[in-house]
């Protein structure tokens, strides 16, 4: 990469401003940056292309991408994103438009040359004149509206809440977007977690197997034992087999939601499930039931705060709508000159052009006030549209408060639940850890059944994969809260 195209990098850094999940539909979260995260983004891939790397999250982990890596990615590669950017940028532009409408006047320039053939008004003498004449003017005009009924000031504030809303809208994006690739990220870790423990069972049962061979050998046992165990074989290789379909469908989702290369590979860091595993903010499993003064929460909310910019230009529209019926006043001014000649007219000198430019030039200002009458009741209805859109924004701001204080109280809610089952579900392992080691010693003995040495494994699998589950299912619950407390999903990791 060139240092131009660098360059090319860094300034596009500054025109380029910032997936519901399907399980809870949480909202959004307080206190969320408001930098530009699109256009870090790109300022790191400027910099790593200029070094002459390519920026790949796998780099990191030793081939592994984290939850992290995969959020950010994500956030990279999202058209939705970009998209959310470019009505931003589109916002700043309408809110610059605003502010010059307001304090700037419009000026205008202009010129004009024509030939007239046949009868047309002397300017020297004002008489007629039947010969071919040359007309060449100028004129510079400009003005400014003094007052208008403040629509000018209300559209200012208008477009610098819309700005603020665009912001709101792409901090969801990216939120959702992120939550999206949390829930899918779980879900290829558990399949893998889970398809890596039906391994280690298919082992457990080729062994078994393996045993009951020898002893019908040696008439420990009779060709019945060898069946089933047989059949416990087949069976485990389904489930593994399943699980690994399972596991390979999840990838395609998390590299669909990534916008990963589907001819890539992609492979997830699963330390999070493995056993010891301690959080590297050292969050506890145990949740304790604080005081949570939901309603700041919720009106700090991006989907909250979207809804009462909303209501404010609604506000903003309707005062503008009242004020139409005011008078405007309005003020201009202008300067103008001519030039003329007459080509065809024998013996005929014209006055030169620099003594004609000045002489001929002319000053206007203009001060207009106009009373709004009559215009077939437009203003009535605007202020009635106007005012029935207040209503509407005001029921869907008041409506999305109280949606959003019972998406909180549901997310504490769930995680304190997920927290209980999670521990319950280690203590359930633990438990059926020990039965079935019981239970196969005792096969191996000869003083349990294939169907109870069965039924012992199958526990035990169950058991350790409702722990994987309840885990996995504890981090997205967690997560959502502490999303709702102000961490954006891709600074929790």
């Amino acid at each position: 990469m060139t240092p131009a195209l660098f360059v090319f990098c860094l300034n596009s850094l500054w025109s380029i401003s910032y997936i519901d999940w399907h399980g809870n539909g949480y909202g959004m979260c307080k206190n969320i940056k408001r930098m530009n995260r699109f256009g870090i983004s790109i300022l790191t891939l400027a910099v790593a292309a200029f070094s002459g790397t390519t920026v790949s999250a796998q780099d990191a982990e030793g081939g592994k991408m984290t939850l992290k890596q995969c959020m950010q990615y994500a956030v990279d590669n999202s058209y939705k994103v970009l998209i959310s950017g470019a009505e931003v940028s589109d916002a700043r532009v309408d809110r610059l438009e605003a502010i010059l409408k307001a304090f700037s006047p419009s000026v205008e320039a202009g010129s004009y040359g024509y030939y007239n053939f046949g009868r047309s008004v002397d300017p020297e003498t004002n008489t007629y004149v039947s010969v071919t004449s040359f007309n060449n003017g100028y004129s510079l005009s400009g003005g400014i509206t003094l007052f208008n009924g403040f629509s000018a000031v209300n559209n200012i504030r208008i477009a610098r809440t819309s700005v603020q809303m665009g912001l709101d809208k792409e901090r969801q994006t990216i939120d959702q977007l992120c939550l999206a690739t949390m829930e899918a990220f779980y879900n290829v870790v558990y399949y893998k977690e889970l398809t890596s423990i039906l391994e280690s069972q298919k082992a457990n049962a080729e062994a078994a197997l393996s045993l009951v061979r020898k002893q019908e050998e040696l008439g420990q046992k009779g060709y019945a034992d060898v069946v089933e165990m047989e059949a416990d074989l087949a069976d485990w290789n389904y489930k593994y087999i399943d699980a690994s379909n399972k596991l390979a469908d999840a990838y395609v989702t998390l590299k669909d939601l990534m916008f990963w290369p589907s001819q890539d590979s992609l492979d997830v860091d699963a330390r999070m499930v493995a056993e010891g595993y301690e959080d590297p903010y050292g969050r506890s499993f145990m949740q304790e039931n604080s005081d949570i003064d939901y309603t700041a929460l919720a009106e700090l909310n991006p989907a909250v705060q979207i809804a009462k910019n909303t209501l404010r230009n609604a506000g903003f529209e309707l005062k503008t709508a009242k004020w139409r019926f005011t008078p405007s006043l309005s003020f201009y001014g202008g300067w103008s000159t001519s030039y003329y000649t007459y080509p065809g007219k024998e013996g005929y000198v014209a006055t030169p052009f620099h003594t004609q430019f000045k002489n001929n030039g002319g000053e206007y200002l203009q001060l207009s006030l106009s009373f709004p009458i009559y215009d077939r009741l437009s203003r009535v209805s605007d202020l009635r549209r106007k005012k029935n859109a207040y209503v509407r924004a005001n029921a869907d701001y008041e409506g999305k408060m109280r949606e959003v204080e019972a998406e909180i109280h549901r997310a504490v809610q769930d995680r304190n639940g997920a927290s209980a089952a999670y521990l319950q579900a280690q203590r359930r392992v633990d438990v059926q850890e020990v039965a079935w080691s019981l239970n196969r010693r005792k096969y191996e003995e000869g003083l349990v059944s294939v169907l109870d040495y069965q039924k012992a494994a199958d526990n035990y699998l169950n058991a350790k994969a409702e722990r994987l589950n309840s885990l996995l299912q504890f981090y997205l619950k967690r997560s959502v809260v502490d999303y709702y407390n102000g961490i954006p999903y891709i600074d929790q990791f």
